[in-house]
């Protein structure tokens, strides 16, 4: 008999942005204004505004953003234009589109994926993001 296997747990591994949707922003959606969510938010409608400390955020096909986000995890498939801060990763898929500045340790981006600004990719361990959301005063030799 031909069917769906249901016990295929060694088949593929799904990445973290595939966990349950937290929060959903619809086509018809338009939002201005500061944002921030825990978990996977979607996005297939308009934001234009700021994305404070967040988890993993989906721009869907259909969705525009515009302004400054930080997330652990950007997945692109619709637009975003701004300045971007990714604490672990960007991908940029086939119908995705970037445009502006973009801070992560890790960019992806598909074939026919669309780049278009600047990039820093910088490696952050947790010793050292600690002691800057603490203290911004680091013990360290003054220079000469």
């Amino acid at each position: 008999m031909i069917g769906k296997s249901q016990s295929s747990k060694g088949d593929s591994k799904p990445s973290p942005p595939t966990e349950e949707i937290s929060g959903y922003f619809g086509k018809e959606t338009v939002f201005e204004g500061k944002m921030t969510f825990e978990g996977v938010f979607r996005m297939e409608g308009r934001f234009e505004g700021e994305i404070f400390e967040s988890g993993t955020l989906i721009v869907g096909e259909s969705a525009v953003v515009k302004g400054k986000i930080g997330a652990n995890i950007i997945i692109v498939n619709g637009q975003i234009e701004g300045e971007v801060i990714a604490k672990e990763r960007v991908e940029i898929h086939a119908t995705g589109q970037f445009h502006g500045n973009l801070i992560t340790p890790i960019l992806t981006i598909s074939e026919g994926g669309f780049f278009d600004g600047n990039c820093k990719m910088e490696k952050r361990t947790e010793k050292e993001e600690e002691p800057h959301l603490i203290s911004p005063q680091i013990d360290r030799p003054l220079s000469a």
